[in-house]
Parts: structure tokens; sequence; C-alpha cells
């Protein structure tokens, strides 16, 4: 009896040694299970470094944050609503804590401490913190950092940027909730729309079958296509220029450049074309009077022949 008393208290120690749990679990349960009644997490300079230590086999998302007024951080308002819904989708989608992952905020106003450790001068700020052991593991422990450089950002872009450095797997979807204000106000409009259409169709028909206004709306169309409305507008060409001599040039030398005056004169000489072969081919014809319809021909004639005249002026 001796003998074995003495084996057990020699091995007594070792095997306390070996059912000593690492430090580190249990942390993820239990803030795990925090977060299905709150989520994102609520830090503080506590909470936070109990959650960062090293070591951990999970990952951490914080939020450096400065909602109050005080601090004028707009930034910080504005996204606050967008972290907040990815944090409850994030919680709802992983109920089990398949993903190995939290998410918390730390608000200047409960973490100064940590922000004068990190001696940070903005907000608000993404920190990931990898697991240091198990799979995925990085043994340095060193954050991922994440600037707010273009503006504030949309649950599902933070969501493609965890993303990234979590391994592969499921990963919880964004669930908006649905925007009853919006429904109403586009069903309301819809039925507006229709109820409109049903009462003035007698009326808007008859302007929609309208050939004239078919004809002039495409008439005005290719005016301004052919007199170069487009180029200008890419080109972001001047309305006119100086000629060198203290005048002003209307017109751009070249078959590549021009000005926004010259686009006008042009076009409106394209349109005075347009209305003179219009009138040739449909109103002449119908006058009564022999003499006024020889008239009108020539008048008309003469018209289309100095602007083609000096469109070629213009060219050459």
């Amino acid at each position: 009896m001796n003998l074995f008393g003495l084996l057990a208290l020699t091995l007594l120690p070792i095997l306390c040694l070996g059912a000593k749990k690492p430090s580190f679990v249990g942390t993820f349960e239990d803030y795990h299970v925090k977060s299905q009644s709150s989520a994102p997490l609520r830090l503080d300079d506590a909470s936070y470094d109990d959650l960062t230590a090293i070591p951990r086999n999970y990952s951490v998302v914080v939020l450096l944050t400065a909602l109050e007024a005080r601090f004028g951080c707009q930034l910080c308002r504005e996204f606050q609503p967008e972290w907040d819904l990815l944090g409850r989708s994030w919680a709802k989608g992983d109920r089990h804590g398949d993903s190995r992952t939290l998410l918390g905020t730390l608000d200047f106003a409960d973490g100064k401490g940590t922000f004068q450790k990190l001696m940070l001068q903005t907000a608000p700020i993404f920190l990931l913190f990898p697991p240091t052991t198990g799979q995925n593991a990085k043994p340095d422990g060193q954050p991922i950092r994440y600037d707010f450089t273009a503006g504030p950002q949309s649950a599902e872009q933070v969501v493609g940027w965890i993303s990234r450095y979590l391994p592969d797997g499921h990963k919880p979807a964004i669930q908006r909730p649905l925007n009853y204000v919006r429904i109403i106000t586009v069903t309301t409009t819809l039925l507006g729309i229709v109820s409109f259409l049903s009462v003035a169709y007698p009326y808007i028909l008859p302007v929609i079958q309208n050939r004239n206004l078919w004809a002039g709306i495409s008439l005005i169309t290719i005016l301004l296509f052919t007199s170069g409305h487009m180029f200008n507008h890419i080109r972001k060409v001047p309305y006119v220029a100086g000629n060198g001599q203290g005048g002003i040039s209307y017109f751009a030398g070249g078959f590549s450049n021009q000005f926004g005056m010259e686009t006008q004169i042009v076009a409106a000489m394209y349109g005075t074309l347009s209305f003179a072969t219009i009138a040739l081919a449909l109103r002449v014809p119908r006058m009564s009077d022999p003499k006024k319809q020889q008239l009108a021909v020539f008048i008309w004639g003469g018209v289309m022949f100095n602007l083609k005249a000096a469109l070629g002026v213009i060219r050459a």
C-alpha cells in the first residue's frame, strides 16, 4: 500500500499539469453566448484586452469608434447602423460559432486607455485579430487594420473585407429588414401612375401617334449629332477662342477641332436646310396660285443654294 501511495503522489502533479486547460479555452464560448443577446459586443478596456489576449484560437473584429456628438465624428455615426446590422446578421447566421469569429465595438468613451495605447488619432477604424493557435493561425498575432479612406461603407463591403482573412467556409449573410415605407411609397406611386394613365389615355394617345411630333424629335436629334454636339461634350471644347489679333474666332481650323459656337451655327444652317427641303416637298406643291408657287420655289431654292455654299466655305 505504501508503494502504491508513493506512486500516486508522484504522478499527481503530472496529471494535474496535463489536465490544465489553456487560458483562452472558454473565452470564445463566453463571449459568443453574450453576442447572441447583444451583437456586436460592446467592449471596454478590460474586455478588449481579455478578448484580444494571446494566445487565442479565434478571430476578433473590433470597430474602434467615437459616437458621442462632442467628438464630432460624423462618419462614425453614419456607419454605426450598418455595423449594428452586420453584428445582428452575423450573430443570427452563426449561432453555433462555426466561424470562430467575434465582432465587437470599442467606443472612445469606454476605451480611452486602448485608444491611447494604440496611439489612434482618427476614427472609425477596424482591427481584425487573427487566431494565434490552431488552424489558420498567425503566431505574431498582429491585427490587420482597415481605415475608412473611401467614406462610409456598407455592411456587405465590410463582410467582404472580413471574409478575405477568414478560412474558407460558410459566412453569415447580411439580412436587411424590410423597408415598409419604401414598399408603401413604391406601391402608391405605381397605383397613381396607372390611375393617371387610365384617365389621360384618350388625350395622350393622339399625341403619341402624331407623326409630325416624332418627325420633329427625329430631326432635332439628327441635327444635334450631325453638328458635333456630342463631340463638344466628350472633348470639352471652348465656346469661342481668340484669333491672335484681338478678335474672336468662331470656327476652329483643321478637321479634328471645333468650337461650341461653331456647332450652334452649323446646327442652325442644317436646320434651315431641313426646313427648306420640307417646305419644297410638302408646302409648295399644295399652293393653288402658280405665281406664288413659282416664287416659293425660287426663294427656298435660293436659301438652299446659299447655305450649301456657306457650308462649303466653312469646310474649306
